[in-house]
């Protein structure tokens, strides 16, 4: 922490993007700022829920390696294919 806190670089009053907020952050010590903070309250309403399967390793290997390939995640690789499933076998 430094000892002279009138010689700290101020804080711009509006970043013009994330990029400039990290490179400022980056070069900064939050701690020598704490009498310019105050406190935030917000509520956090989380709606994703997960649910977890078992899978064959073999399966799982498999699927994972299809992905790769794919450039994409496991888990977006099996929402598709079973989304695809899912509305073959509604129709």
């Amino acid at each position: 922490m430094r000892e002279n806190k009138t010689k700290r670089d101020p804080v711009p009053k509006n970043f013009k993007n994330v990029e400039e907020a990290s490179d400022f952050w980056d070069t900064h010590d939050l701690s020598d700022y704490l009498d310019s903070t105050k406190e935030a309250y917000f509520d956090v309403d989380i709606q994703r829920r997960v649910y977890l399967t078992a899978l064959e390793p073999q399966l799982a290997r498999k699927l994972m390696e299809i992905a790769r390939k794919q450039g994409i995640t496991t888990e977006t690789l099996i929402n598709v294919w079973l989304t695809e499933k899912m509305e073959e076998t509604v129709s």
